[in-house]
């Protein structure tokens, strides 16, 4: 035994340690799976049956050798549709929460759903995901595989009947290793299963570790199967001129405005197919066609796309195709997932980004070469600052397109665009089921009490500010004493001679003289009263108003004009503010 450690901390520990190391060797697996079902589909469907043979990254090679198939757009402008009919099937027969982009179903979980996942999703997944990817419909692979270790994760947990807490966060790790491997980003994908939960800059610290362990694993299972390196390559990029900068913000806006159109299109069209009147399983079919449709004339929108962001970065794609890659991704994925096919989002993301970055560094390129050398910097620049656009997730977007393409040099303008991505287009993301902050998640309901009651005003509870009956400060205590008969008020505001609110007291401070006949003629509610005042105004927080009630030991707080403490609007009752603390937490956790 270690000396100063106890056997049962060393016990948990190894216990969480196999836990973790368990889930990276199921994502691992189940990434190499997902990959060897995307390239059987890629070789029977396009290559077979269309003649398509997109060009792969340069870390990922072809495991079948091509077919001599003719190319045929006519095929390929209805295997969508066909690939949409089978998963639609698959999904809304089986497990109808495998419908869109996995990653959000996945962060939904993690807030509400206590980290719950039914252990047919990731089976699900995996097919429809892999069917409608390799038949032409555009999506990414993260999706699919963040599911499949999220599923893994959250079955092992609930049968070792584990925490809400400990299932989350066993479920995020699986999300880690799955994007982490089949990205083959390791420490990326750590970051983003911590970061992807929420809106705000922020972490959830509980993930990184558990995340990181079983993305380390999971990474190393995939590399022993298909080769290690990185998913593209780079001819080795620095930045070394900080004139570069200017293009690079220009880069930042036209991100900025690409991502706004991504993601209004993408919900323009899921919420489109979700008013449809027509069975669910059918929706995926017309996503498909309408994919097909621009497929046919845009045959490079079909698909991953890597092979074509590839070639961007060793700049060997004109403006046109970049212009006409970036616009036509956002068309079949929203038409792919949109419809509710099954597939990520990162991957499509990370081709659009590549694209308007190649667009933008080549019209520099002409404009300023002495400036902009090399427009296959922006194609990398620009992958990571577009999802970072789109996702809210701007530190493991960085990570992830460094060790995705190799390119480390670039890190100071990727942080530059990401950084004015992520401020200029915060309010839209991808991602629905992000939350705020980690105060506003379901998961944390209750952990952040103060947290909560200082976002909650005044103002916002001001329909449970009471109007009360209040006196004169000359009334006569007599004339009180029929008055507090005919009522239950507890608390008594007290207004002076210009109807101004100058004091309060209570039932209890009247206490001892409320039965003395002898002084009642003598005694003016001036004399009663409490004149150093304790109010509160419509812009304090909950937070501030319960600390007041605390300190002096009252039920009651006089709510009066920001402006003018001479103007009562009501008394606010310490039952009221606890009573909306508590609604505003179950609506959380309802959420």
């Amino acid at each position: 035994m270690i000396k100063g450690v106890r056997s049962p901390d060393i016990a948990v520990a190894g216990r969480w340690l196999f836990n973790f190391i368990l889930i990276g060797i199921i994502a691992g697996l189940g990434s190499v799976i997902f990959q060897y079902l995307c390239q059987l589909g890629l070789h029977f469907f396009m290559d077979f049956m269309a003649g398509y043979r997109p060009a792969s990254p340069a870390g990922e090679h072809h495991l079948f050798p091509p077919t001599h198939s003719v190319f045929n757009r006519w095929i390929l402008l209805i295997l969508p549709a066909a690939g949409g009919i089978i998963s639609g099937w698959l999904v809304y027969t089986f497990a109808p929460e495998a419908e869109g982009h996995g990653t959000d179903a996945a962060i939904e979980a993690y807030h509400s759903k206590g980290g719950f996942i039914r252990s047919r999703v990731p089976f699900v997944k995996t097919l429809a995901s892999a069917i409608t990817l390799t038949t032409g419909g555009s999506g990414g692979r993260e999706g699919p595989i963040a599911q499949i270790g999220a599923g893994f994760g959250s079955f092992l947990a609930t049968r070792m009947k584990l925490s809400d807490r400990e299932r989350r966060i066993m479920m995020a790790a699986g999300v880690g290793a799955g994007v982490g491997s089949i990205f083959r980003a390791p420490l990326a994908g750590a970051l983003f299963a911590a970061e992807v939960l929420y809106r705000d800059p922020e972490f959830e610290s509980d993930v990184i570790i558990p995340a990181g362990i079983s993305s380390v694993v999971a990474y190393c299972i995939f590399c022993l199967v298909f080769g290690w390196g990185s998913l593209f390559d780079s001819p080795g990029f620095k930045f070394q001129n900080p004139l570069e900068l200017g293009p690079y913000m220009v880069l930042a806006l036209v991100l900025v405005v690409t991502g706004i159109f991504y993601v209004k299109t993408f919900y323009g069209i899921a919420g489109f197919f979700h008013r449809l009147k027509i069975p669910n399983a059918l929706k995926p079919a017309i996503g498909g066609l309408a994919t097909g449709i621009i497929g046919f004339f845009l045959p490079y929108t079909l698909a991953f796309g890597y092979g074509y962001a590839q070639q961007a970065i060793f700049n060997e794609l004109s403006i046109a195709i970049l212009l006409a890659l970036a616009i036509g991704k956002i068309f079949t994925t929203s038409f792919s997932i949109g419809s509710g096919g099954s597939g990520g989002v990162f991957g499509p993301s990370i081709v659009i980004g590549g694209a308007m970055g190649g667009v933008v560094g080549k019209l520099f390129h002409m404009l300023i070469p002495s400036v902009v050398t090399n427009p296959g910097t922006f194609v990398i620049v620009g992958m990571a600052g577009f999802f970072t656009a789109v996702s809210n997730t701007p530190i493991s977007t960085i990570i992830f397109v460094s060790e995705m393409t190799n390119s480390y040099y670039l890190l100071l303008p990727s942080l530059l665009v990401c950084s004015l991505c992520y401020l200029l287009a915060k309010p839209w993301t991808i991602f629905h089921n992000q939350v705020k902050s980690r105060v506003e998640s379901p998961a944390h309901a209750g952990e952040f009490m103060m947290d909560i009651l200082q976002t909650i005003k005044v103002q916002d509870l001001m329909g449970l500010v009471k109007k009360v009956i209040y006196v004169k400060e000359s009334l006569p205590f007599s004339e009180f004493k029929t008055l507090f008969s005919k009522t239950k008020q507890h608390y008594f505001p007290v207004m002076n001679q210009h109807n101004r609110f100058c004091g309060i007291f209570s039932s209890t401070d009247i206490r001892e003289v409320i039965f003395a006949s002898y002084i009642e003629d003598l005694v003016v509610m001036r004399d009663i009263m409490v004149s150093d005042l304790i109010v509160t105004t419509p812009s304090e927080d909950i937070n501030t108003v319960l600390q007041k009630l605390t300190i002096k030991n009252i039920d009651a707080l006089p709510v009066v004009k920001e402006d003018d403490h001479g103007t009562l609007l009501g008394l606010l009752y310490r039952r009221d503010v606890i009573a909306h603390y508590n609604q505003y937490l179950k609506k959380m956790k309802d959420h």
